[in-house]
């Protein structure tokens, strides 16, 4: 007689050895997305590091920023990843014991379906991709985890908009999740949040070299996305950091008042830094997978559909970590408080003291290290 036993499947087999820290790549078969778009086919990027156990119980879901990749860590890459300072051998999330795994978020340019992939006829989605939202990209993941062998994650931990996937994979597969970390981010994304973003939105979709979203046979729109990362940058940062490290001094050798004509004019020291960051960007990143992470950013509210938010919480089953950025003005250390009193059971909000803004859950990462390590990973 059949058995009723539950077979979960073995990871598979990569025909080259299993390196840390190298892009994968699986296709997890076609898609329905909440809001009605369809995908014929969907293929996700990964990066993994370290090896799943016997009983595939020390897996741990790792999830990126609005314009983050995969690469959390360096592994056998040559390239350092952008979370070194607490994923790797020996750190706050041990590779040596845990089974790390990163994914490129539906909708992204880092390999997995999104706009700049080729639709079955060999075009690319352009302004045809569908609206995808955070909960579109948790049933995306879970069908990979699924393929990984992965019942349950150990721990599901991002900042930003990874910790609202963090904390959406902990409410739509509660016994999945035995641990969530959800580092500067909110329970949904507020009026300002989202004001903030739609700016960002029309400075893309103004670019005359957009074209509807269908450039990729002609110039991208670099001048959109660099003013988006514009306005999106200052809200990463605060204002105590830009002044102290900025003022109001020049960038040497132009002179801000150097012309009576506006346009001709030098720069300060501050427009000369965001502007670095623009052409950064425009280097390594899609214009259209800017507009559908962000407006899947502007989409996570874990209540709606369920109620309250106590309510849209209650059945959640996982042990939380909640951190804020104390000088964080983009998702205030409030509404972190406001989420983890809301959480079934008492949770306390970890406080990262640091003074950069938003951007302090990257750069002062071994300030959550340690909790993680006391919490999670002991």
């Amino acid at each position: 007689m059949p058995s009723n036993t539950t077979v979960t499947p073995a990871p598979p087999r990569h025909p080259a050895p299993l390196r840390d820290g190298v892009l994968r790549y699986a296709g997890i078969g076609s898609f329905d997305l909440e809001t009605g778009g369809h995908l014929p086919q969907v293929t996700l990027a990964y990066e993994t590091w370290g090896s799943l156990n016997a009983d595939h119980s020390n897996a741990v879901l790792v999830a990126h920023a609005l314009t983050g990749s995969t690469h959390v860590a360096r592994g056998s890459s040559g390239e350092d990843g952008w979370w070194d300072a607490l994923v790797g051998p020996g750190k706050a999330v041990d590779t040596d014991r845990f089974f790390v795994v990163a994914i490129n978020m539906l909708g992204g340019c880092y390999g997995s379906t999104g706009p700049s992939s080729t639709d079955p006829q060999g075009l690319p989605w352009g302004s045809r991709f569908p609206f995808v939202t955070v909960r579109d990209s948790v049933r995306a993941e879970a069908r990979l985890a699924d393929l990984l062998g992965i019942a349950s994650w150990h721990t599901v931990l991002g900042g930003s908009l990874g910790g609202a996937r963090a904390l959406e994979w902990a409410v739509t597969e509660p016994d999945r999740v035995r641990h969530c970390a959800v580092i500067a981010c909110t329970a949904a994304s507020t009026a300002e949040q989202i004001a903030f973003g739609q700016a960002q939105l029309a400075a893309i979709r103004l670019d005359p070299d957009f074209n509807g979203g269908d450039y990729y046979n002609g110039a991208t729109p670099a001048a959109g996305l660099g003013l988006a990362r514009r306005i999106a940058h200052i809200t990463y940062r605060s204002e105590a950091e830009l002044e102290y490290r900025f003022g109001r001094s020049p960038q040497e050798p132009e002179n801000p008042l150097g012309s009576a004509v506006p346009a001709a004019r030098g720069r300060y020291a501050v427009e000369s830094y965001l502007d670095h960051q623009a052409r950064k960007l425009t280097a390594r990143f899609d214009a259209n997978s800017y507009l559908v992470l962000t407006e899947a950013l502007m989409s996570h509210d874990v209540t709606r559909g369920r109620g309250t938010l106590q309510q849209a919480l209650a059945g959640t089953t996982a042990e939380f970590l909640i951190a804020a950025v104390d000088s964080d003005r983009l998702y205030f250390p409030q509404q972190s408080h406001d989420l983890a009193a809301a959480l079934p059971r008492e949770t306390a909000v970890h406080m990262i003291s640091a003074p950069i803004g938003h951007d302090g859950f990257l750069t002062d990462a071994e300030k959550i290290g340690a909790p993680l390590r006391e919490r999670f990973f002991a």
